[in-house]
């Protein structure tokens, strides 16, 4: 049995009172009839049928200055790139779209329609001359003046050379070299051929500070840090990691007849990490001052040192191996002594994952640090006296602050982001405000709904965009003295998309696991959907413990974010089935107690909860019918999900589809692994692999892997395919030349691989016959 802290009473007053009104059972209920290669082909157009179908949802909103801002929004037939000035009544054209789509499609070998431009957001010249946008697999770089030239564009000076998953730099790539000046502008810092160097600008002198640097130990020449009055300067010295890296064959490129081998930098976990530690050099003695490693022995990661404002100490934050400690490092930059500021310490993890981690040095004084901790059981602000390392909370309750948006000095506030504190639904992002000294807590953004916030840089202003599940975006100018409605932007309009047969998802809430926690999922349901029908049902899962996944806004249609997975959930319950996503114990933005359920326990998936709230679903709603076992399919951590659903709830989940799964956490990077299963290896990643927990597979299993992923080794997917062979099993798996990590989502060829995965649920979950699909005549479904 678990045991959680209390959710607020608002959160979600009464259990019974659940959000998915119960279907009345039918007398003689039928399931619905198999699809036919009609109602695949719906499906399977359903996204380009219904993209652009609304006008004014707005987002992102990106402010140039403190007066003007820009933003796309939605329009008849596709998106309009919009910019306006506080005060100005209606928004005008950014750039001229019609022009730039005709320069663009001689550059990419195809046609561009102005208003379906194949970028969401871009970079502008400082003098709005021209603009950047990733299109494709890189930078283009398009004049706005004269006659709209477009270019492939990389950026100049040397290439940076990039970690392998932020903890491993890649020594193959060479560094940037650059020397770095001082504030004053007298000297330049270097590192060359191993050596630390100084050179005196005014005569050009050079004088050599260290010069015992070798490849098993070398200062990073990207890492130089001045003191703001130039009198000294810190560098990393580096202990490299291991250097492990990734094979892949690309069987069949289109530019020429022979399979072609790919290598990757890719540290799993285990492996040695780069060490890193900081040396100061005085510049008037030229004096080296080593920082005792005492506190920081054993690092992950540390961040960059900075320079306090007067230069006489440097701070950065350690984090260690494992993820079991967090300390704030504070160093005399004048002895080298080090000191812990502050300590986060837990026994499983501490979340360092998506700006938990982040800290705020006001002034850049070390008097007061702005700090997040779920010390008290939930994430929460807290105000560090720097000299004592007393803190202050400045947030309490049971709620949860996701990230800190931004610290004004100048009013002594912080803004940030946060969930739970409002009645409803406890997932849903509102924006709030606090002094210093946790004093006049302020809820920023009112709309009944989840909301994204955009700062002016001078603070004045800011953007509130809000939309529900049901109710499209509306986006508002506020004053940020007192979030005052300024004006109403922009009111989206989803009325054509509603009519053409698009129904918003349903809520559903109900107790986990231990009978009280609130459980939250969303319900997918036909277009034509007829409650005297029993529908089978399938989750689309995704149980990462590094954030919660089930969908909050209104928009479908975003490739970059879950939202997708909406769009896909709709098509395939067209085909007849209801298709389900919940997060369960384990995710992230609850509790510290609800999210430790994943400590070393990926394997759970939240599975426990899932199961209950299907099984509550299914009492009250009778076309809900989970009699024949539930399907299942999810990429990437949730393929890992959907082939645990199979080894370890048979008895409940009997059909899944797992695309590019992480299904032995050992395979994985080291950087996502280690965060929920602990440093050193041990037993525990053996007890939720797919490889080692392959005897234990019951029902229907498809594996889909893209041979070129870059984001998990795709050698996982064929050592479980290995596993099952060895252990007698019966599986299929389709095996994709050269896509990678998003094969079937988003990289070609989606059609063909989510109708073979239609296919699966058809034949082994509706038990139906599905087309002939090889009997057809060439082309698509």
């Amino acid at each position: 049995m678990f045991h959680f802290a209390a959710i607020r009473r608002h959160a979600f007053a009464c259990l019974l009172a659940l959000s998915c009104a119960a279907m009345p059972a039918a007398a003689q209920s039928s399931p619905p009839p198999a699809p036919d290669e009609a109602a695949y082909r719906r499906s399977l157009q359903l996204r380009e049928q219904w993209m652009y179908l609304t006008t004014g949802l707005a987002g992102p909103v990106t402010w140039t200055d403190g007066e003007r801002y820009r933003y796309r929004r939605t329009a008849p037939g596709g998106f309009e790139f919009v910019m306006r000035r506080v005060g100005q009544a209606q928004a005008e054209a950014a750039f001229d779209q019609a022009r730039l789509a005709t320069a663009l499609s001689p550059l990419l070998g195809r046609d561009v329609e102005g208003r379906r431009l194949p970028f969401s957001d871009y970079e502008i010249d400082k003098d709005g001359r021209a603009l950047r946008a990733w299109v494709d697999d890189g930078w283009v770089r398009c004049e706005l003046a004269g006659e709209y030239r477009c270019a492939r564009w990389s950026a100049s000076g040397p290439s940076p050379r990039p970690r392998g998953w932020g903890v491993v730099r890649d020594l193959s790539v060479a560094a940037d070299a650059t020397p770095q000046r001082s504030p004053d502008g007298r000297m330049e810092a270097f590192v060359r051929d191993g050596s630390v160097l100084l050179r005196t600008l005014a005569d050009g002198s050079s004088r050599v500070l260290a010069r015992d640097g070798a490849d098993n130990d070398f200062y990073d020449p990207e890492s130089i840090v001045w003191s703001p009055d130039s009198s000294r300067f810190v560098v990393l010295r580096v202990k490299p990691g291991d250097a492990r890296r990734v094979t892949r064959v690309e069987t069949s490129p289109r530019d020429q007849l022979q399979p072609r081998v790919r290598t990757q930098l890719y540290p799993k976990p285990g492996d040695a990490v780069d060490i890193d530690r900081p040396v100061i050099f005085e510049v008037a003695t030229g004096r080296r001052i080593d920082v005792p490693t005492t506190l920081f022995a054993n690092p992950y990661e540390i961040s960059p040192p900075q320079f306090r404002a007067d230069g006489r100490t440097l701070a950065f934050r350690y984090t260690e191996r494992g993820f079991q400690r967090v300390r704030l490092i504070e160093v005399d930059a004048h002895t080298g002594a080090a000191r812990s500021v502050v300590e986060e310490h837990s026994d499983t993890f501490v979340n360092s994952w998506w700006h938990r981690a982040d800290f705020h040095d006001v002034d850049k004084r070390g008097e007061q640090i702005v700090w997040q901790s779920e010390r008290d059981g939930w994430n929460h602000l807290y105000m560090v006296d720097g000299r004592s390392g007393r803190l202050r909370q400045l947030t309490r309750g049971p709620w949860v602050v996701r990230q800190i948006v931004q610290v004004d000095e100048k009013n002594r506030q912080v803004w940030f982001s946060a969930n739970g504190r409002e009645p409803g639904d406890p997932y849903i992002q509102h924006f709030y405000r606090v002094n210093f000294d946790g004093s006049d807590l302020r809820h920023m953004t009112p709309g009944d709904g989840w909301h994204e916030l955009s700062l002016s840089p001078d603070m004045n202003h800011y953007v509130d965009t809000y939309s529900r599940l049901d109710q499209p975006n509306i986006t508002e100018l506020r004053d940020a003295r007192d979030g005052r409605l300024l004006q109403t932007l922009e009111r989206g309009d989803a009325s054509a998309l509603f009519a053409a047969g698009y129904r918003a998802p349903e809520t559903f809430t109900a107790p986990g696991r231990d009978g009280k926690t609130p459980i939250v999922g969303l319900i997918v349901r036909p277009s034509d959907y007829d409650a005297a029908r029993r529908y089978p049902v399938i989750e689309s899962i995704y149980a990462g413990p590094h954030d919660a996944h089930v969908q909050k806004k209104f928009w479908p249609f975003d490739n970059q974010s879950s939202n997708e997975r909406l769009i896909g959930a709709q098509a395939l319950a067209d085909l007849g089935f209801i298709v389900v996503q919940i997060d369960g114990m384990g995710t992230m933005n609850r509790s510290k107690a609800f999210h430790d359920v994943a400590w070393k326990n990926l394997g759970d998936a939240g599975f426990p909860d899932r199961i209950a709230w299907h099984k509550a679903l299914a009492a009250r709603d009778a076309s809900y019918d989970i009699s024949g076992g539930v399907g299942i399919y999810g990429a990437s951590a949730g393929g890992q999900n959907a082939l645990n659903a199979l080894q370890f709830h048979p008895e409940f989940y009997t059909v899944a589809v797992a695309y590019n799964g992480c299904y032995d956490n050992r395979m994985d990077k080291l950087s996502w692994n280690e965060q929920w299963m602990g440093w050193p290896v041990d037993e525990s990643y053996a007890h939720a692999s797919g490889v080692d927990n392959a005897d234990k597979l019951r029902g229907h299993l498809l594996l889909i892997v893209g041979e070129q992923d870059e984001n998990v080794d795709p050698t996982s997917t064929y050592q479980v395919a290995d596993a099952l062979i060895r252990a007698g099993k019966d599986f299929d798996l389709l095996a994709v030349p050269g896509t990678g990590h998003g094969v079937g989502r988003s990289q070609e060829p989606i059609d063909y691989i989510q109708r073979r995965k239609f296919d699966f649920f058809v034949r082994h979950l509706m038990k139906q016959q599905t087309p002939d699909w090889n009997a057809r005549g060439a082309g698509k479904p």
